[in-house]
């Protein structure tokens, strides 16, 4: 009842009282901005000295379509009385909202001098498409003038075009060279131009004016509030933007950046990313600072991590491109505002709150109480920079070895949306660098040892590095020892057993061996045999690989044909019987007791076995070669063996040779089994 007298008798006293819409016509489109007036003069009055508090309501109003509304005033220097409160009515309803306070910075904390047309004003409010709106004034005992020329001023975003809104990446650095190297441009955060969110450039007053370097970067929020979805974010930009130019009267929207709280970044006021463009952000602190504003209400909410990151990224940005440290300090000198008077040199954080130079709540207290986070990202030196593979080469003894090309793999913890670039160094000199979305290089290096080094640079300049020691070795190893196939011990039958042998060496060791053909296996490099079988008769080829620690290959191969002679074949002398068995090579063998008898073969190759059965009373045979007395084979086995070589001879070059071998007659087992010779052609 109370209220209501009041707002009664201030009606009844002032006809005009009711807000005026501007430019509202149904033939018209709808407009970008609608201003309601409240009558010139108008005072809130106490009924009574008991302290409650008093109310100027302003009656609800239709509208043409809007969906951010905010309270102006003709002095910016004014201070505006009592708390200021609106509600609205969303489009395609009847349902009113709840009362919502319009955050007030007494007096303008913001533009300072952006011309004779600045006007003093709340902070905006984002209340998504509505066609209704109702504002009241809120203040408690006592009389109170409302400044002059308050009115309340509702902004249609989509009243201007705009582009798809597709993210850019503002890529308006070049790049440049060092030592003959292309060094990547300085990486400009990703984000949506001003065509791309659809800036009205035409409503923009005046050609941007540039300052000197970033001494420090400001932190706001726009207390525009928090209930928005991030799709709309282009909107409420285009929103801040008409509500600073043709509500508050600045140039242009005021912040040089805004982002929203999922992490998108905004160009704010045009000019140029990559220059220092004058903004209309932080009273008698505009020159040599640059400032973001974060789209929402940060008194009691934190803003998201990905909102977080961004900030940092562009703090580093701005600051470390103009070699100032994200987490230091510097003094500056005011410009004149509320807080420091012009002329006074004030300490500040190079990233620092909008409360830190004027008076005012903003950027909110939990947004404020995240800067240290947002100084630690964005001044941090790169993190855990490690290379986690180098293709091209391999390990040893805690060196790296390649034959030349390098393909050098690395990582680390720290967001790439931080890092500048990263730099390859060989042997201290800039081989070359990468933007900082890549993680790979490829080098060649000259023959010899090498020390190989990647900075990684932060968008604030700090670096950090991770080096590793390389062996360049493009010369493969030597075989001392060419690739030799021998008659060996085994069985002999449709294959005979053939042992291959080789001697290779490399300065820096060998790292494996691969033997291909008629024996396959891939071995360490200290071993330097292999035994296997080839197919009697049939031409075999070994073909043996020596690969060193950087990679480097040398093969080397070896072709023989296996032959059997079996005892028929043999010139016989003294007393021999045939022993047929189907175990004997052809199904028998010949047998012998006394030292007088002899088989002997001549042949044409480079190494022979002798081919005998065994048992558990066999004895021992002389071997002669080439009339040569070469020693005792014994035939001995605890269990019967057939086909079996005892004995094997091999010569460097293959040649004729003849091969003789006589029973000892061993007493208690003088008997012995030959089944033939092998031998390699």
């Amino acid at each position: 009842m109370r209220r209501n007298r009041l707002v009664a008798a201030m009606v009844a006293a002032t006809p005009a009282v009711a807000l005026a819409i501007v430019g509202l016509t149904p033939s018209r489109p709808v407009p970008l901005l609608q201003t309601f007036a409240f009558p010139a003069g108008m005072r809130l009055v106490a009924e009574s000295s008991g302290g409650r508090a008093e109310i100027a309501e302003l009656p609800e109003r239709d509208t043409a379509r809007f969906s951010l509304v905010g309270v102006t005033w003709d002095d910016p220097k004014a201070v505006a009385a009592g708390t200021i409160e609106v509600r609205t009515r969303p489009s395609g309803t009847g349902t009113w909202t709840p009362w919502q306070v319009l955050e007030t910075d007494a007096p303008d904390e913001s533009g300072g001098a952006e011309g004779p047309g600045v006007r003093g004003a709340s902070d905006p409010l984002w209340v998504g498409p509505s066609t209704g709106v109702q504002a009241r004034v809120i203040t408690g005992s006592g009389a109170r003038a409302l400044p002059a020329g308050m009115r309340v001023d509702l902004i249609n975003p989509d009243a201007t075009s705009s582009s798809s809104a597709a993210m850019t990446p503002a890529a308006f650095e070049k790049p440049r060279r060092k030592a003959g190297v292309e060094i990547p441009a300085r990486p400009v955060p990703k984000m949506l131009t001003r065509a791309a969110w659809g800036a009205n450039e035409r409503i923009v007053k005046e050609s941007p004016s540039y300052t000197g370097d970033v001494e420090v970067f400001f932190v706001h929020h726009t207390a525009t509030g928090n209930n928005y979805s991030c799709k709309t974010s282009t909107s409420i930009v285009r929103g801040i933007q008409a509500y600073q130019v043709k509500s508050k009267g600045w140039n242009d929207v005021g912040y040089n950046f805004l982002v929203d709280k999922c992490g998108t970044i905004f160009e704010g006021r045009g000019g140029g990313v990559t220059h220092n463009v004058l903004g209309a952000h932080t009273l008698g602190f505009n020159s040599n600072a640059s400032a973001v504003a974060v789209i929402g209400d940060f008194r009691s909410v934190a803003i998201p991590a990905a909102a977080r990151l961004s900030v940092a990224q562009l703090a580093a940005y701005k600051l470390g491109g103009d070699g100032n440290a994200p987490a230091g300090r510097t003094t500056m000198v005011s410009g004149g505002s509320p807080k420091f008077t012009a002329g006074r040199r004030v300490l500040l954080n190079r990233i620092s709150g909008h409360r830190d130079a004027g008076l005012t709540e903003c950027p909110g207290k939990a947004l404020y109480a995240q800067l240290p986070s947002i100084r630690s990202l964005a001044g941090a030196a790169p993190s855990s920079l490690a290379f986690r593979k180098l293709s091209g080469a391999w390990l040893w003894s805690g060196t790296y070895w390649t034959q030349g090309a390098l393909r050098p793999l690395w990582d680390l913890i720290t967001s790439s949306r931080m890092i500048n670039r990263f730099d390859v160094y060989v042997d201290g000199k800039l081989a070359l660098s990468r933007a900082n979305g890549f993680r790979l290089a490829n080098l060649t290096l000259e023959p010899g040892e090498h020390t190989v080094a990647v900075q990684a640079v932060h968008l604030s300049g700090r670096t950090a590095t991770a080096t590793v020691q390389v062996v360049a070795d493009a010369t493969p190893p030597d075989f001392t020892g060419l690739p030799r196939a021998t008659i060996t011990g085994g069985t002999v039958g449709v294959t005979a057993p053939v042992r291959l042998s080789w001697s290779a060496t490399d300065p820096a060791g060998l790292r494996g061996v691969t033997v291909a053909g008629a024996s396959e296996a891939a071995l360490a490099g200290s071993i330097k045999s292999l035994t296997g079988t080839a197919r009697v008769g049939e031409e075999s080829t070994w073909t043996v690989t020596a690969t060193d620690h950087a990679g480097n290959e040398r093969a080397a191969a070896v072709s023989r044909t296996p032959g059997v002679l079996q005892e028929t074949e043999a010139v016989r002398t003294g007393s021999w019987r045939d022993r047929p068995d189907p175990g004997h090579l052809g199904g028998a063998a010949a047998a012998a007791a006394t030292d007088a008898s002899s088989l002997s073969w001549t042949f044409t190759g480079s190494s022979a076995g002798l081919v005998v059965g065994r048992t558990t009373n066999s004895g021992r045979v002389k071997v002669y070669v080439d009339g040569d007395f070469q020693g005792y084979a014994d035939t001995h086995a605890t269990a019967p063996v057939y086909r079996r070589v005892i004995w094997a001879r091999s010569w460097t070059d293959a040649g004729q040779h003849t091969v003789r071998v006589e029973p000892e007659g061993t007493a208690g087992r003088p008997g012995v089994i030959i089944d033939g010779l092998a031998y390699l052609e």
